[in-house]
């Protein structure tokens, strides 16, 4: 009662207490989040230019690009496909607004006739574009807010409608933009006539070459000064974004060989049947044995007793459709006989030859296809499926009264274009080409067999018109079970993991792993927006801690992995966006310094002012090269010179160089002939020509060149 008191009295002093507790953590969080607090960009995926890239609207059109991309596209294919569009929205507005481009009225109007004239709901009685219908469609769509009205077979409101013009206006305002710019690179005849003289203005040449390759690398001494000196001289080459590298182990969700035993005595039951007790009939019942199931009860037994994740298929097959790893063995089995278990492709197997045949080894058909609604490629004038059917057995009927009509039915009615041109006919192929109904018929039935078969494609009328070859095909029925990893084994790898998790607390990451036998996997130069991690697919919340500004060099954390089971990580480096360090440059760098360092010893041992001294005196070749030019810069015999030839090129008919610096080697050269390029009486050609190729490019290039110049801040990494 004392304490309570107490308490009591000093109710508010407690109070004040808890509140500036509160008000710190509160704090605390404000300041780590400092966005939130002074307004920065919680809600600002990007920002281009000053305009800001919403985060609302950006998540709803990555949503729709996911399904427009379909279930394959992950989240940040999407994410990025969006992003490009937003950012090249956002730079051309930038350049639309500085020229004071815009579209006006009545040529919104135009373009929305280009765009919608091929609409019925636009169009007049003599099916011509109807204005006067666009503006009202507009009007009633606008007053029926947020609610979609049917156009074409879409359904949109009015936002919707907006933002649509919006987009159709700036694709107009984007073709404005770039043909001002193409009707500014068109090559002049100036230009032309450069070209033209560069492409066939020659020079014969005398020239030695000492390769850089005669002086060993063993015998280059490379400093770590050496390298960071050439990056400052070649910064643009050596720029990079930040990035992050990671060391992890992986603990796999994988069955063990006591999960693949317990499967396999489980299959025993199946080979030799087993006392089971029946809730239904509360009595005991024995599993029929395998081999004994009638062949008409097969596809119960294998379908419906939930022992098979692999469905019976009641057709012959030839030995390459069967598993790889017991083909040999169960196309050898009588009838009757059964294979197993045995592994193959992730599931435990059973395996019946049910029966053996004799079947072709390619077919030549003919048919025709008559598509309907819901079927795989059906057009939008495609009948109902009952409808279909009847036609397909009307025509059916025809062609077996008259098989001469088969070919212009072909023409009149098959939707499959592939075939039409030939008549419908497919020559010979084998069973594996055509799906799995359309293959049945015709390698299961006799040449001249004619009769609808249907397929996901629609009816098809088939007949059979010639068959090639034999040979052994079987019937087999398998029981199929996925080999999983049990409870006990699931169990143990997430034990397994922890006491990874904890030794690592006090202990090194490579030693701990070293002692359990596991296996440490580097991962460099991880950017962060980077989706995946090579031997960790689908890992974007590791790339995403990795940059965390609270995750420092040696924190470790565990992850759960996609298949099941966890990966440990541990940071071991950190690297700013800025210069690439002299460790990462150096696999670039090494060979260019080592260049330049040999070029200098090869040129203190030269002595000869003439191609044949300097041959004589570095006991190599005199070569020589006919026809060079400076289009292509090509050496015969050295290869790819543009500096060497760049320097012949500026001597005259005669003169000797001193020595070059080449891509291959150091050089010295005599022009031996001048051959100037003959001039033409116009040049027009050549400038359309070149006109052609930069207008192609002009688009690309000009955009590249604005987004690089534009002021880009990328919040992505905050929000995926």
């Amino acid at each position: 009662m004392a304490v309570l008191n107490k308490i009591r009295q000093r109710s508010l002093f407690l109070i004040l207490i808890i509140a500036l507790a509160l008000f710190s953590f509160v704090l605390t969080d404000l300041f780590k989040n400092s966005d939130a607090l002074f307004g920065g960009s919680q809600d600002v995926v990007a920002t281009v230019n000053g305009q800001n890239i919403n985060r609302v609207d950006f998540m709803n059109r990555v949503e729709n690009m996911r399904r427009q991309l379909g279930p394959t596209a992950t989240n940040t294919q999407a994410m990025n496909r969006v992003y490009d569009q937003q950012v090249r929205r956002a730079v051309m507005t930038t350049q639309f607004e500085e020229l004071g481009l815009t579209v006006e009225e009545d040529q919104m109007r135009d373009l929305l006739e280009q765009n919608f004239s091929a609409y019925p709901e636009f169009q007049n009685e003599a099916g011509l574009f109807d204005e006067s219908k666009l503006t009202t469609f507009i009007a009633n769509l606008k007053e029926a807010n947020p609610e979609k009205m049917l156009l074409g077979n879409f359904q949109l409101n009015y936002d919707e409608w907006v933002s649509n013009e919006n987009s159709i206006a700036t694709i107009a305002k984007e073709r404005s933009y770039y043909n001002m710019v193409k009707a500014g690179v068109s090559a002049t005849l100036n230009e032309a006539e450069v070209d033209h003289m560069l492409e066939n203005s020659t020079r014969d040449l005398k020239y030695v070459q000492i390769p850089y390759s005669t002086i060993n690398d063993s015998l280059i001494d490379v400093t770590k000064a050496d390298i960071k000196a050439y990056i400052n001289e070649n910064k643009k080459q050596f720029e990079v974004e930040a990035s992050r590298d990671i060391v992890f182990v992986e603990f796999k969700e994988e069955p063990s060989l006591k999960d693949e035993e317990t499967l396999k005595s489980d299959f025993d039951r199946l080979i030799n049947g087993k006392l089971e007790f029946d809730n239904t009939t509360n009595d005991t019942i024995r599993v029929q044995p395998f081999a004994q199931v009638k062949e008409e009860d097969l596809a119960g037994y294998v379908n419906l007793t939930g022992e098979s994740a692999q469905s019976y298929n009641d057709s012959f097959i030839k030995k390459s459709l069967l598993p790889t790893v017991a083909a040999d063995t169960i196309f050898n089995l009588n009838v009757g006989g059964v294979y197993g278990p045995y592994k193959d492709n992730g599931m435990m197997k059973l395996t019946r030859l049910v029966a053996e045949t004799t079947v072709p080894d390619s077919a030549k058909v003919r048919h025709i296809l008559i598509p309907f609604i819901g079927a795989n490629r059906a057009g939008i004038d495609a009948q109902s499926e009952e409808d279909a059917k009847k036609t397909a057995d009307s025509v059916l009927a025809i062609v077996k009264a008259d098989n001469s009509k088969f070919p212009e039915l072909v023409t009149a009615l098959s939707s499959d274009q592939g075939s039409v041109a030939n008549g419908g006919v497919y020559d010979f192929h084998p069973s594996t080409q055509m799906v799995k109904p359309f293959s049945d018929f015709e390698f299961q039935n006799n040449v001249g067999d004619i009769d609808v078969v249907k397929t996901q494609f629609g009816f098809h009328i088939i007949e059979i018109l010639d068959q090639k070859g034999s040979s052994k095909a079987v019937k087999v029925a398998t029981i199929a079970r996925p080999i999983e990893p049990s409870e006990e084994t699931i169990d143990e790898v997430f034990t397994n993991a922890s006491k990874f998790e904890i030794a690592i607390q006090d202990g090194d990451f490579q030693k701990m792993a070293e002692e359990r036998k596991l296996v440490v996997k580097p991962v460099n130069n991880i950017k962060i927006l980077d989706e995946n991690i090579p031997g960790l697919q689908a890992q974007r919340p590791i790339v995403r801690w990795a940059f965390d500004g609270e995750t420092k060099v040696g924190d470790y954390k565990r992850f759960t992995i996609p298949g099941g089971g966890y990966a440990v990580v541990q940071l071991t480096k950190k690297s700013k966006a800025g210069l690439m360090d002299p460790e990462n440059a150096s696999a670039s760098a090494l060979s260019e310094i080592r260049k330049e360092k040999k070029a200098e010893i090869i040129r203190a041992k030269i002595t000869g002012t003439t191609v044949d001294d300097v041959a004589k005196n570095q006991n190599r070749p005199a070569n020589t090269a006919a026809a060079v030019n400076m289009k292509n810069p090509t050496i015969s015999g050295a290869g790819l010179e543009p500096e060497v030839v760049g320097v012949a090129f500026g001597l005259n008919e005669g003169d000797t160089s001193g020595l070059i610096n080449g891509n291959r080697g150091v050089y010295m050269v005599t022009v031996t002939k001048a051959n100037e390029a003959t001039k033409l009486d116009n040049y027009q050609a050549i400038a359309n020509r070149l006109s052609a190729a930069r207008l192609n490019a002009a688009q690309t290039k000009v955009y590249n060149a604005l987004k690089e110049t534009a002021d880009i801040e990328d919040n992505r990494s905050r929000f995926y």
